[in-house]
Parts: structure tokens; sequence; C-alpha cells
């Protein structure tokens, strides 16, 4: 046989034109979503669920701590609320005592003594804000003053016309009444 001398390929050539070469279709599958079983479903809601569970049990516990705590300041305020003031009352009793302890007195130097223990008890006032209640000349006034009785008198009726004990308040709070006579109106006589 003869021989071939230009042997043509067999396969037939490819041409290196870009535009001439389709690249091969490429199909992506379509994202295939897994659908967790309804047992791994269960676990997950059961973890959240006890999540949930450990966070409420967690809140509810501070919420009793945070009341315990708020009931013991309550407790100490009131038990101790008076401190300063009875602090404040205890250079007053010193004083007192001291006077009684001196048998060899004057009568001008206990009064002195007497004074100074009253000038104490004046400052503890103030820094206690607990103030004195003195309305000679004022309106009677029945939620600061206790009446004991009406007399007749000159002036304008319902006015304290004597205190018979000083009432006291505590910031703006009364905590004992004066106790006071107020004046009525005169009674003309009849003819």
């Amino acid at each position: 046989m003869q021989e071939n001398q230009n042997p043509e390929p067999l396969i037939a050539e490819t041409s290196t034109d870009a535009a001439a070469v389709s690249p091969a279709p490429t199909f992506e599958a379509p994202a295939i979503e897994v659908i967790p079983s309804l047992e791994d479903m269960l676990k997950a809601a059961e973890l959240k669920a006890a999540e949930h569970h450990d966070a409420w049990l967690r809140a509810k516990a501070e919420g009793e701590n945070i009341r315990r705590r708020a009931q013991d300041d309550i407790a100490k305020a009131g038990k101790f609320a008076v401190e300063r003031f009875a602090g404040e009352l205890l250079a007053v009793k010193d004083s007192l005592e001291a006077a009684l302890a001196n048998e060899n007195q004057t009568a001008e130097a206990l009064k002195g003594g007497v004074e100074l223990t009253l000038r104490q008890l004046v400052s503890a006032f103030e820094k206690s804000n607990l103030a004195e209640v003195n309305p000679l000349g004022e309106k009677f006034d029945p939620h600061k003053h206790q009446a004991i009785s009406q007399l007749e008198a000159d002036g304008e009726p319902n006015h304290v016309i004597t205190v018979l004990q000083k009432g006291y308040q505590l910031h703006e709070r009364v905590i004992r009444p004066a106790l006071v006579v107020v004046s009525k109106a005169k009674v003309a006589p009849s003819a």
C-alpha cells in the first residue's frame, strides 16, 4: 500500500478561535434543602426550652434576692432610724447626770447648767428636723393643734389664746399636736 505522506488526522482539527469554541454547558444542581428530622427538631426545641427555663429560674432567683435585700434594708432602716438622734441625746443625758452628780451647786450654777443642757437638746432637735409648734395667736388648725377648751375673748374667734403644751413636727409631720385654748366670740348680753 501506498504510504500517506500527509496523513490526515483521524480527529478533526479544533479551531483555536475563542468565539467558535463553546464551552460545555454546566448544570448546577439546585440547592437541596435538607429538612431536619422531627427528632432533631424536637431536640433543638427541648434545648431551647431548657435554656429559657434556666434563664427564667435565674431571673426569679435574682428577683427573690433583690426583694430579700430590700426587706433587710427596710428592717435595718426602721431599727436604726433614730441612731443619729440617739447619739445627739447622749450628750444631753451626760449633762443631766453631771448636774445631778455635783452636790455642792448653787441655784445659779444649776440654772446655767440646765440652760446649757436645753440648748444641747434644741440643737439635737434641729439636726433631726424636729420642730417646735408654738401657735400662740395663730388661727386654730385641727391638724396641728388640739383644743382643750374655748374661752370668750376679744379679737377674732377661733384663734389660739393660750398654749398649754407645745406641739412638735418631724419633717412637717405632726408627732404631737399643741394643746391649746381657743377663743370664741363674746356673747352679747341679752336685754
